[in-house]
């Protein structure tokens, strides 16, 4: 099946303390970027500052072929994280909350939601600040894919879920108990498939159709940047190219599993795909 992907919402520069390197990032770029790496055409479409950091993720944007014509462009900084790494595992220190996209979050005009409705599938984030635009991307029957992280109250999930088909959500510190817990109450609020994720402890899955795990082989990381990203969109892709939204339960097995193949290309290198620049400060 012939499909196509756009990612709205978060890019940033991930600037490492360690090594003085930045590499292009957020969860909505790396969707565009994985899927494109996949042989899917892939837009993204987002809000860019008017730094070196903007200027350099819009360079391997273009060199990568990704449409951003339908990008904002803002004085200001360009989203940044600053990154520590602990064995490979990555962690967070400190950043700008997105920058330009906080201050100038995504309004769509008619224009850009014909432009939308174009693609199959639609990904976001709770980094994206579009959360008041999901009801009219949805209304143009999109299928919608969201990454709640590891946040979102009951009053966030009761307002988002409803226009989203797939959400994903990041449980490392949570139960098993405790994640079935959790995905259920974004499956009540009207998500219709949830996908927990436990790092290489496991996946789980639950829709109308009951609950699934999965559980990866454990992969040594050289830097676990971005390996969320990759296996949402390895999933998304596997279930957008069996021909149905509806997946059955081998379906999602084998979108799971090649989610996982996903993940572990991204475990080997620095960055969330690499194209590392070194950075003046952090």
């Amino acid at each position: 099946m012939s499909i196509s992907v756009i990612g709205i919402g978060d890019n940033v520069v991930d600037k490492y303390l360690h090594s003085g390197i930045m590499y292009p990032g957020g969860n909505a770029l790396n969707f565009s970027v994985y899927a494109k790496l996949a042989g899917v055409p892939a837009a993204f479409m987002g809000a860019f500052g008017d730094d070196e950091a903007a200027r350099h993720v819009q360079d391997v944007l273009h060199e990568f072929e990704i449409d951003t014509t339908h990008c904002r462009h803002y004085a200001g900084e360009n989203g940044y994280a600053c990154i520590r790494l602990k064995n490979g595992d990555r962690e967070f220190v400190a950043s700008n909350k997105n920058g330009v996209l906080r201050e100038h979050p995504l309004t769509l005009s008619q224009d850009d939601l014909h432009y939308i409705s174009q693609f199959n599938l639609v990904h976001s984030s709770i980094n994206g600040f579009l959360e008041p635009e999901l009801e009219k991307i949805k209304q143009n029957n999109n299928l919608i894919s969201f990454d709640f992280s590891g946040r979102g109250t009951d009053e966030y999930f009761e307002s988002v879920c409803p226009w989203i088909s797939y959400g994903f959500i990041s449980c490392s510190d949570l139960s098993s108990d405790e994640i079935k817990e959790k995905i259920e109450k974004v499956y009540h609020y009207g998500c219709r498939h949830v996908i927990a994720t436990r790092g290489h402890e496991g996946v789980y899955y639950f829709s109308a159709n009951g609950y699934l795990e999965w559980h990866p082989q454990y992969i040594e990381p050289v830097d676990t940047l971005g390996a969320g990203d990759a296996f949402l969109t390895g999933f998304m892709l596997s279930i957008m190219q069996s021909g149905t939204d509806e997946p059955d339960n081998e379906m999602v097995m084998s979108a799971m599993r090649a989610g996982g193949q996903s993940a572990a290309q991204v475990l080997s290198h620095y960055g969330a795909f690499g194209f590392g620049k070194p950075y003046s400060a952090c």
